[in-house]
């Protein structure tokens, strides 16, 4: 039965209170001194006292150098923090809690140092006084950050922990370049140290005889039947989607495991290790139970136990290549698995047998196990993944991190290549000109002059994923994820300031810079910009943030800040909608930030005059620059190109998948599809608010159609008039003329149907729109506004004035052959506009 709508409310009440309590006890945490001797550590989201820092804490714990220092786990399972509270009782520095909890957010709070081999939670910012040691878990087979499909978003948290890092930890030089500084962009950026001294839970691999034993008879108690037979570990990776069916993949798992020891012969046994996320459902198979290990072994001390290695993508076979003992592949699903992940190397250069059925797989290995020669890439692959592993890597990341040791020791900076790094904040990623301006201002930067970072909000829904793929591949993203510290008196404190309109600037309040520090630690890190710029200039939090971007190295100077403003802004902090002044306290908290900012960037020479005169009691004049907005030509031309029917092939298949009847077309398409070329089609794209003035242009159309009952009208975009714009078309009858299309996400397309561009605002910045018009060589008529003289050369744009008869006026002289297509030298217009660019980033 369906909740109740106050039901809802009352759970979703209780969810917010809960939240704030949450929020207020970290705020209190993050008030209390650092704890310089204590360590924090974890391992897979808590799954356990597992690899690197499970060698890095037994290490410290033996250590009598560091016997003052006291050691936290933080472990997700409640039976696992028993077990292995019973192994430490008698050693008070040794205590757990359970991740997620108020005893972990204190201590992840409180912690001097910190290790973990993934992350740590979103809401989580380092601390002044903290030490992080980010270990990761493997060197990468598969594709990782910005280079898997999709990569930016997925990775949004890891790149954020890799920049808060002190020290990352990479098992050889190939995971240092190919993962940190390439995969997740930290070259450049990135100011802490990378240790390439070998991973110290290879150390583990290491056991003796009686360590060996001991392992075995885990393996027994746990059900696994060795009857003295050496051990093949199995160790199939996770794939993530592929386990959205798990019955039917557990089935298949099991299928696999008989096929493999079949293989793999009577004299060897086939142990099982999956991965965490499978675990639980494996162990309640008695056909996996019987032979899977236990998650309390470490997997390292697993491979240390066994003579051979069975698996398909993961990390884990680059640590076994340190022990000398046969790996084979066993990869059924290769060209899905490439075609979708990737991998960084070809499957067919494993330094093993590779194969895609399980049986064949199995009796490669045992080939090996039993004196086959070895296979030809397997010393090459362990010369390359595994050269430090000598068994002291532990000892030599312990006296990097714990000691301060650098001589003699592999520990550098991350790579630098001389590009000066620009952070640019994109606005809320929303289908409007300010996102069309950005994406295309990315697309036109030098790459190979400038490293380039854009600042992104990651909320639900904020971000189309369409939108987000035209962001250049050169360009690093960051999201803004998780929600902002602080104590609820403390943001009131923030939120009376905004709503006064008088923000505090650096360096004027302790409280102030603290929360918006601690905030800059959050998102990025310890990275740092030569210049930085908020290209929305609406949001006060974000203005804000981007004010508190540190020096551009350790006692420098601080980057050069830029705010962008898209329009008239006075006017724009005016603007009702539905007789609301939405922006205006929003505005004028920017407002008065504007003196902190070096340069005040309008998109026009003629907005520029404008800005200056209108904001002059904010900022200096000399504060005041201008850069155009790059058109994307190439995106234009193709949206142009594409066949109207593309509008609704995307929504048609989710109809199709879901066996529900496709609705009819909109009265506009059909209107548009049925034209053989008698109709004349005005059209105009903007967000339907107060400043565009719709409402003007249906009654300028209204007069024209009266006249020319062929003229049609389109009205492509949406926002929070729509309704009342729909009301006014009916009550004028002109339901079958004037059309509302809503957003879409290719307007080029109805440009390219229509047969003049038509524009009724009151201000404007520099409107895309009349440059992507002039690209479709489409006339152009447009009412008259500060900005729209010099959008385009001169003569290319019919402009009329600000009232009603004077745009039907423009709209007939139209309709009479008397406004020619507009035309636009898009080379010069860009090398001009690139030069302006130039010369802001040369200040």
């Amino acid at each position: 039965m369906p909740l109740s709508s106050s039901v809802r409310r009352v759970r979703s009440a209780a969810r917010r209170l809960k939240r704030a309590a949450e929020a207020e006890r970290i705020a209190f945490w993050r008030s209390r001194p650092v704890r310089p001797d204590q360590v924090l550590y974890e391992s897979f989201a808590g799954n356990g006292m597992l690899c690197n820092p499970e060698a890095i804490f037994r290490h410290l714990l033996t250590d009598p150098a560091y016997a003052h220092l006291t050691h936290v786990w933080a472990i997700s399972d409640d039976d696992a923090i028993e077990r292995f509270r019973a192994e430490f009782a008698d050693d008070r520095r040794v205590s757990f809690v359970r991740r997620g909890s108020a005893s972990y957010r204190q201590a992840l709070s409180v912690s001097g140092w910190l290790i973990n081999n993934a992350t740590f939670p979103t809401w989580f910012g380092k601390r002044e006084g903290q030490v992080y040691l980010n270990t990761w878990h493997g060197t990468p087979l598969k594709l990782m950050g910005f280079d898997m499909p999709a990569g930016a978003v997925q990775s949004a948290n890891t790149l954020r922990n890799f920049l808060m890092s002190d020290y990352l930890l990479a098992a050889n030089p190939f995971m240092a370049e190919t993962m940190y500084e390439g995969a997740y962009r930290l070259t450049n950026v990135y100011p802490g140290t990378i240790i390439e001294e070998g991973y110290p839970r290879i150390d583990r691999q290491r056991l003796d005889a009686a360590e060996e034993d001991a392992v075995r008879a885990e393996l027994e108690q746990s059900g696994v039947a060795l009857d003295g037979k050496p051990i093949v570990l199995f160790a199939p990776t996770w794939r993530g989607s592929s386990f959205d069916d798990p019955e039917d993949n557990i089935d298949e798992l099991a299928a696999q495991l008989a096929q493999l020891q079949e293989g793999v012969g009577d004299d060897h046994v086939v142990v099982l290790k999956t991965h965490q996320i499978v675990h639980a459902r494996a162990a309640s198979r008695p056909a996996l139970a019987r032979s899977l290990a236990p998650n309390s072994i470490p997997t390292n001390v697993l491979l240390g136990a066994s003579a051979g290695l069975v698996t398909d993508y993961s990390s884990i076979f680059f640590d076994y290549l340190a022990s000398g003992r046969p790996i084979a592949f066993f990869t059924p699903d290769a060209d899905l698995y490439s075609s979708g992940r990737g991998t960084y190397m070809p499957l067919d250069t494993l330094p093993g047998p590779v194969d895609a059925d399980a049986a064949r797989t199995g009796r490669a290995l045992a080939a090996l196990l039993h004196g086959a020669p070895p296979h030809p890439q397997y010393a090459a692959w362990a010369e390359r993944f595994a050269p430090f592993e000598d068994g002291a890597a532990t000892a030599r990341v312990v006296d990097i991190v714990f000691g301060g040791a650098r001589d003699g020791y592999r520990a550098r900076p991350t790579a630098r290549d001389g590009r000066k790094r620009l952070l640019v904040y994109l606005g809320g990623m929303k289908p409007n000109g300010i996102t069309t301006s950005a994406l295309n201002l990315l697309g036109a930067i030098d790459h190979s002059r400038y490293d380039v970072t854009a600042l992104l909000p990651k909320r639900r829904g904020s971000t189309d994923p369409l939108t987000q793929a035209r962001i250049p591949a050169e360009v690093r993203q960051v999201f803004r994820i998780g929600g902002m510290n602080g104590s609820k008196a403390v943001h009131l404190r923030r939120r009376i300031d905004e709503w006064r309109g008088s923000p505090r600037t650096p360096g004027t309040e302790p409280w102030h810079e603290r929360l918006w520090n601690a905030e800059w630690m959050r998102v990025f890190g310890e990275a740092r910009f030569d210049w930085v710029a908020d290209f929305s200039g609406y949001g006060p939090v974000w203005t804000t943030l981007l004010l508190h971007a540190p020096a551009v190295s350790e006692g420098g100077p601080d980057p050069v800040r830029a705010i962008w403003m898209h329009n008239e802004m006075a006017a724009d902090r005016e603007r009702t909608v539905n007789g609301k002044a939405s922006m205006k306290r929003g505005l004028g908290t920017v407002f008065a930030m504007y003196s902190e900012y070096d340069q005040l960037v309008s998109v026009s020479h003629q907005l520029t005059e404008l800005n200056r005169a209108e904001l002059a009691e904010y900022a200096s004049g000399d504060h005041f620059r201008t850069v155009r907005n790059f058109p994307d030509v190439e995106h234009v031309i193709r949206g142009a190109r594409r066949p109207l029917s593309d509008f609704f092939a995307e929504s048609d298949a989710q109809y199709e998948a879901a066996d529900q009847e496709i609705p009819p077309r909109p009265a506009w398409y059909d209107a548009l599809q049925a034209d053989e070329g008698e109709l004349r089609w005005f059209v105009t794209i903007g967000r339907l608010s107060p400043e565009k003035n719709h409402a003007r242009l249906i009654r300028s159309f209204q007069k024209v159609h009266a006249a020319h009952p062929e003229s049609r009208l389109l009205i492509v975009g949406g926002g929070p008039l729509r309704a009342d714009l729909q009301q006014q078309i009916d009550d004028a009858g002109l339901a079958d003329a004037a059309f509302l299309t809503g957003a879409q996400r290719n307007p080029y397309a109805l440009l390219a149907a229509s047969d003049c561009f038509v524009l009724s605002s009151l201000y404007e910045g520099q409107p895309m729109v009349l440059i992507e018009a002039a690209i479709c060589e489409l006339p152009i008529v447009s009412t008259s506004f500060g900005s729209v003289y010099g959008a385009l050369p001169e003569g290319a744009i019919r402009i009329v004035g600000q009232d009603d008869d004077a745009l039907a006026a423009g709209m007939t002289a139209f309709l009479d052959g008397d406004v020619p297509a507009a035309t636009l030298d898009v080379d010069a217009y860009r090398a001009d506009v690139k030069a302006e660019f130039e010369a802001l980033l040369a200040d």
